[in-house]
């Protein structure tokens, strides 16, 4: 007997011009209500947030948004670029349009943006540039500075592309389901191998707040930071530094947690976002009390 089941997201292409070239970008949602934007790490895509797409009471308040960055995923590279000819990196002005972009494109007024290492690390940078664009900002797995990971090893022809997702392995938590770690990884494993390399140019080189983050004004756009308590990568101590220099930021710890919350366990996921989603459900407009060491 067989038993079909149908799951609750739905996945569409649109259009988006940028500095004039259009991009072919593949994204699905679910749910309704306040609209929440997700951005994949460096060099996956949009599955990784297959979990916030199908919970029912994350869906049942908020309108669930993920995408393929371009070039990433099921999204194609554009038409009108030989970008075959071009060394792809990503750079955090087209990054930052991009996602600002989509959410006019998709009619997304108000909403709330959360995304993980490289997405994370955009979380403040857009509460930085476009102030008050977005009600909140969450930044999972982020800091102030991220040198260091921009390096020809990610995309040299005598490394196989196996080393990435046995990295990305390394950086989940040890405590989570094994079945979760291996999925993270299996995702990471079908990236073109050139782009994340490409995305950590943006992620080690371009994202650096250390002399700005003192700037972002969060009665404007309000700003959550959680780091898991295993991410070696990006720690504790790395979301504790970057909340200490945003007046009216809150740090959320994530216990048992990795560098990849969302996909390596779920359930736990859930117990540390869900309270952060319903406190900004809740407010009418971004929380000036949040205090970074709480």
């Amino acid at each position: 007997m067989t038993t079909t089941k149908f799951d609750k997201a739905v996945g569409r292409y649109v259009h988006l011009t940028i500095d004039d070239v259009e991009y072919r970008v593949y994204y699905e949602e679910s749910g309704s209500g306040i609209p929440l934007l997700l951005q994949h790490t460096a060099g996956c895509d949009g599955r990784q947030y297959r979990h916030l797409l199908e919970d029912e009471e994350i869906t049942s308040h908020f309108r669930v948004i993920t995408w393929d960055l371009p070039y990433h995923g099921r999204s194609l590279p554009p038409l009108s670029v030989r970008w075959w000819e071009q060394e792809y990196n990503l750079t955090q002005d087209f990054f930052m349009k991009f996602v600002v972009a989509l959410a006019e494109a998709l009619d997304c007024e108000d909403a709330v943006y959360m995304g993980s290492s490289m997405g994370g690390n955009l979380a403040p940078d857009l509460a930085l540039h476009y102030p008050g664009v977005f009600r909140a900002v969450i930044a999972l797995e982020a800091a102030l500075h991220s040198p260091g990971y921009y390096l020809d090893y990610w995309f040299h022809p005598e490394i196989s592309n196996d080393s990435k997702p046995a990295a990305m392995y390394a950086l989940t938590s040890p405590t989570a389901p094994e079945v979760g770690r291996r999925e993270t990884t299996w995702v990471y494993s079908q990236g073109s191998p050139p782009v994340f390399k490409g995305d950590l140019h943006y992620y080690s080189v371009e994202h650096d707040l250390r002399e700005t983050a003192q700037n972002i004004d969060t009665s404007k756009t309000a700003v959550y930071i959680l780091n898991g308590e295993y991410d070696f990568a990006t720690g504790p101590e790395e979301a504790e530094e970057l909340g200490a220099r945003i007046e009216g930021a809150k740090v959320v710890p994530m216990a048992g947690l990795g560098h990849f919350p969302m996909s390596e366990d779920a359930a736990q996921f859930f117990r540390c976002i869900k309270p952060v989603l319903w406190e900004i459900r809740d407010s009418a407009v971004p929380s000036k009390v949040l205090s970074a060491t709480q």
